[in-house]
């Protein structure tokens, strides 16, 4: 090599030496923004075992606005009675499931046109082959898939090879139900079994509460139609009074008997937020608050017997009434004959005590005569009025009168077509203001006065 030439090499390395430079310090730094530093980088999440078979990962409590209409915090489920408890040996994650743009009908395809609450909703393996990749088309020769998701081990807990697969129970709710009746009204999933799309499992805690089904069913008759707050709308009956026989009760067609209450469960009994209903410790001392204010949604479920059973004394003494009750029960008996009816029989119980004592308008003469309830008729009813009067007795405490008499008993004898043609009861000089009575309140001129009469021309 000449020196020339050694010269002109010389030359070009100086001038690539700097390029060469800039290229490798690039270099350098996109292999180091392209790996990182090992101690600086988070290692990734591997997936979890237990993924799908929980509602939420590492068994975290759902959110309050994830359950289903109706439940309150602290939230206690579902009836137990009404929905029995499940055994799920399953592994499914419902949110990755929607991730992937499923529908709630793409795997149960059933929900919308089920007429019985017993349907079986829940999909089946052959729901689960389109994607998987596995056939259950044969139950007892299953075929599983070719990848991880679609072996048997993946979605069926404790399942071993050869070994039978434990299946899991869902048992149908002691109720009447219709999914098709809702779902042609527009009633979406999450309005019954709330945000299922945001969890993995979907365990019982996600059926419907009772006060969310009240929500719907309680609203105006336009909104609501046919979905009556009636207990029979949703609950089941007992057999027929008249055959014997079961009724059809899960289709919905209650027509006789009581609302069944006793089951396998356990004792259906109505909550406490239900007009203060609830048969907890202390019903005992609150019952008759709750039986007086609606005693038709008492039987729906109890029949009398369960009442008299403590309130005629053979359970209990009878401590309903206070001590000087015999005194005020007129009162009581005009202002809430219902109440009084709902454990008394006026032919069996009060007419056969005002017959013994004389307060009545039939019965034995001798009792009417000896045990009169009001003084005889010369002090009583005749004239001239003196201490005694029936009219001075009704002008001190009208109360006491209503008690037993009604309006129409005073026209008897003060009505214009009363004994003797009837009595007068304005006093004197009662002509001079009856305008400004008539004018205040004419009702009380027209129970004894024809609206078009001479008498009350001058009133007007």
């Amino acid at each position: 090599m000449t020196r020339a030439t050694r010269n002109t090499i010389d030359l070009r390395m100086r001038l690539l030496a700097p390029l060469l430079l800039v290229l490798s310090l690039m270099v350098a730094a996109g292999a180091a923004i392209a790996q990182p530093d090992p101690a600086s980088r988070a290692p990734a999440p591997a997936p979890s075992a237990k993924s799908g078979t929980t509602p939420l990962p590492n068994d975290a409590p759902v959110p309050l606005k994830w359950l289903p209409p109706g439940a309150f915090d602290p939230d206690t489920g579902p009836s137990d009675v009404v929905f029995p408890a499940q055994q799920m040996t399953l592994r499914f994650n419902h949110k990755k499931h929607q991730g992937f743009g499923l529908k709630c009908q793409g795997c149960h395809t059933k929900a919308t046109t089920s007429q019985r609450a017993e349907d079986d909703l829940v999909p089946d393996g052959r729901t689960c082959d389109q994607c998987h990749g596995t056939s259950h088309a044969d139950l007892a020769q299953v075929k599983a898939g070719e990848d991880e998701t679609g072996q048997c081990v993946f979605c069926h807990l404790g399942a071993k090879d050869g070994a039978r697969i434990v299946p899991f129970k869902i048992p149908p709710p002691n109720l009447v139900f219709d999914h098709k009746k809702h779902a042609d009204r527009n009633v979406g999933c999450q309005q019954c079994h709330g945000e299922v799309g945001e969890l993995e499992l979907a365990t019982r805690d996600q059926l419907p509460r009772m006060r969310g089904c009240f929500g719907g069913h309680q609203m105006p008759d336009a909104a609501r139609g046919d979905a009556k707050a009636a207990c029979d709308t949703c609950h089941l009956r007992e057999a027929t009074p008249t055959t014997g026989q079961l009724l059809p009760e899960r289709r919905g067609v209650a027509t006789g008997g009581r609302i069944k209450t006793k089951f396998a469960e356990g004792q259906l009994k109505p909550p406490r937020w239900m007009q203060n209903a609830g048969h907890g410790p202390d019903f005992l001392a609150r019952h008759k608050r709750v039986a007086a204010s609606n005693s038709e949604r008492c039987a729906n479920c109890h029949k009398e017997d369960v009442c008299t059973g403590c309130h005629d004394g053979r359970v209990r003494p009878r401590s309903i009434h206070p001590n000087d009750y015999l005194q005020m029960h007129p009162v009581e008996a005009r202002m809430a004959t219902q109440r009084c009816t709902s454990c008394h029989r006026e032919q069996s119980f009060c007419l056969s005590c005002h017959q013994r004592l004389g307060v009545s308008m039939s019965g034995p003469a001798g009792v009417r005569e000896s045990g009169r309830f009001h003084p005889p008729k010369y002090v009583w009813s005749d004239a001239p009025r003196k201490p005694g009067h029936h009219s001075q007795e009704a002008m001190r405490n009208l109360n006491a009168c209503v008690s037993c008499h009604v309006e129409r008993d005073c026209l008897v004898c003060h009505g214009g077509r009363g004994v003797g043609g009837g009595f007068n009861p304005h006093g004197t000089g009662f002509a001079s203001s009856c305008k400004t009575q008539y004018k205040r309140n004419p009702r009380p001129c027209l129970v004894c006065h024809i609206p078009g009469s001479q008498e009350l021309s001058s009133c007007r």
